[in-house]
């Protein structure tokens, strides 16, 4: 090999391997601002494109830029907002409303103040139960609801669930946890990825140093761990809209190293047309551990609200099917 295509092929392995270890972003199309909730919290939320709205919502340990992947597919066909949760990423961080029902609230107010109605809402994680409440609260504004890898408070088999050691962060928070992790925000996130990774080198390097700089933000590590000590009142909320099944399209997928075909147990017990997916040799990071794979599970499942093609003209045909 010549010089020439020696510095070639370092070149291509530098260009490759920034590529591949660089931080989530979701592409320079979107537009972000600044959405004043009424619950008194401020929500940053992006979005972009056209057509049916799609609504996504990240999980714990991540931002929204988690949705890089499937964002920069859906804007191809779909108006897309992605929201920050409360108290995660470039939202604000309150002293409370972090049961998911307020935070449901968040995210209507999202939906609105773009002027937007109706939508798809996508979901991971903790963004599921919010996405939950979202669904139970605003059904007839929730076209088709996609859940991904994580329990919800107080629908079954909710009570056995959480008695997996594995689950200790649940009930971690408090002071004493905010002084435990202040300035070890990265050993202590680590520990979250590791346990429920499929592969331990998933989310990669990049990744985790992006997300940790996110949660050592001031007021961060408080704010995350209210998501946990929201629950108790989170499963009283859900015992109420457990009354009433959901009623449209969910799309229930699971990590087959994580929660697999229990997602849609779940989920067949607070709704009534449950799609069930189990995304192969993956743990709980979906986006992170098989993109490619879940993607186009979502967009199969969400296509049915795309408009469709306009008929082709009998030539526009002829010219089509039998080029010169």
């Amino acid at each position: 090999m010549n010089t020439r295509n020696l510095i070639s092929t370092a070149l291509g392995a530098l260009v490759f391997g920034c590529v591949v270890t660089a931080q989530p972003a979701l592409p320079s199309a979107f537009k972000s601002r600044t959405v004043s909730s009424p619950d008194g919290a401020s929500i940053f939320v992006r979005s972009a494109g056209s057509g049916p709205v799609v609504v996504l919502l990240h999980g714990y340990a991540e931002t929204s830029d988690s949705w890089a992947p499937l964002a920069t597919e859906l804007i191809k066909s779909y108006t897309v907002v992605v929201p920050d949760l409360r108290g995660i990423g470039k939202s604000s961080y309150p002293p409370g409303g972090y049961d998911k029902k307020t935070q449901a609230s968040d995210i209507r107010a999202v939906v609105t103040t773009l002027g937007l109605d109706r939508a798809s809402v996508v979901s991971h994680d903790i963004g599921i139960m919010v996405a939950y409440a979202y669904a139970a609260r605003h059904p007839d504004k929730v076209e088709r609801l996609v859940v991904m890898d994580a329990p919800i408070p107080g629908i079954a088999p909710w009570d056995d669930i959480v008695k997996n050691p594995a689950l200790w962060h649940f009930s971690f928070n408090g002071p004493d946890a905010e002084r435990l992790v202040a300035g070890r925000e990265r050993i202590y996130l680590d520990r979250i990825w590791n346990a429920f990774s499929g592969d331990p080198k998933k989310p990669d390097e990049a990744t985790r140093a992006f997300y940790a700089a996110q949660y050592a933000q001031p007021a961060a590590m408080r704010a995350g761990f209210a998501q946990f000590a929201a629950f108790p009142k989170d499963v009283e909320d859900n015992t109420i809209f457990q009354r009433t099944k959901l009623k449209m399209p969910v799309l229930a997928v699971g990590g087959a190293k994580s929660f697999g075909a229990t997602e849609a147990v779940v989920m067949r017990n607070a709704a009534t047309n449950v799609r069930e997916a189990v995304v192969p040799n993956a743990g709980h990071w979906l986006m992170e551990e098989s993109p490619a794979f879940t993607v186009k599970l979502i967009q199969d499942f969400l296509k049915d609200q795309l408009p469709p093609a306009p008929p082709q003209s009998a030539s526009a045909c002829r010219e089509a099917c039998h080029p010169k």
